[in-house]
């Protein structure tokens, strides 16, 4: 059963907890409490993922993704993958990035990270995996740690592109590596997310405010050191916001036996899997799942 760490108060939408809880499950109907000493024996001297999902998802869905996401996942022997939820369906902003709106994903991070110091200290290391405003969950409980953080794996991170030259400077600092996995074509973020800005409609590419998101142009540089490249999927993928993480699980051949890239290809490669016309169902989530696992390593 896949692990999670809740910081949810309501199963649909609802504030964020005042306490991060352990739970079990691979579905709402097997979502169990877990001892704390449960988790902690779990990790104990292991390399530690931590994955989230993004906003407008609720808890049923966001075990569902992330529980057969972890199953797509090759990470080596000594490692644990836990799954993390938080309401991103709490609130809805008329964007993504939405100056002046409650700050929920950071309000998650800032709660995780206590949790987080506490409770890792014996892991042998921890990163983070985040798909979508998941980033900024991510982001922010890594700005608040002081357990060192091994890697960062931002999936359409729906932030600004400037993230880790400006608000998240800090974090890039202090994480080992960081990877990205953005799409050009992911029509979510390249329409809904510079609407999000305080000002929409007047303020247009080009202001000061205006940002892209870094999970579809990419970062602005100047880069951090660390920040590892390539990163930008195929533009003839036509790779969309929700293709990271699919909520329920597509039927497909095992992950080992499908042809998928570890690494971001040129652009124009022909899509994973693909043989006599058809790439297999389930390829999106597959290859983000042998990037992240790659990248863990």
């Amino acid at each position: 059963m896949t692990q999670f760490l809740d910081c949810r108060m309501q199963p649909v939408g609802g504030e964020l907890a005042t306490a991060v809880s352990v739970n079990q499950g691979t579905s709402i109907d097997d979502y169990t409490g877990m001892n704390t000493g449960g988790l902690l024996n779990a990790i104990r001297g292991q390399h530690v993922l931590i994955a989230t999902h993004g906003f407008n998802v609720n808890r049923q869905d966001g075990i569902a993704s992330l529980s057969n996401w972890e199953g797509l996942l090759q990470l080596p022997m000594g490692s644990a993958f836990v799954g993390l939820l938080w309401p991103g369906d709490s609130v809805w902003a008329h964007g993504l990035d939405y100056p002046g709106e409650p700050k929920v994903a950071d309000e998650a991070g800032e709660l995780l990270a206590g949790f987080i110091d506490t409770s890792f200290a014996n892991a042998a290391s921890v990163s983070f995996a985040s798909h979508s405003l998941g980033a900024r969950v991510v982001l922010s409980t890594v700005l608040n740690m002081t357990l060192p953080v091994r890697r960062v794996t931002l999936m359409a991170g729906a932030v600004d592109d400037d993230c880790l030259n400006a608000e998240f400077q800090a974090v890039a600092d202090k994480v080992g590596e960081i990877s990205l996995l953005s799409s050009a074509k992911d029509e979510v973020l390249s329409m809904a997310f510079p609407m999000g800005n305080f000002f929409a409609g007047i303020i247009d590419g080009g202001h000061p405010w205006w940002h892209a998101a870094v999970g579809h142009a990419g970062a602005s540089t100047p880069w951090p050191s660390n920040l590892l490249v390539p990163y930008m999927i195929p533009d003839n993928w036509n790779y969309q916001h929700s293709d990271y993480l699919l909520i329920k699980d597509p039927p497909k051949p095992p992950p080992a036996a499908l042809p998928i890239p570890t690494e971001v290809p040129p652009n124009g490669s022909l899509q994973p899997g693909y043989a006599n016309g058809n790439a297999p169902a389930g390829w999106q989530s597959a290859f983000s799942a042998a990037f992240v696992s790659t990248r863990f390593r």
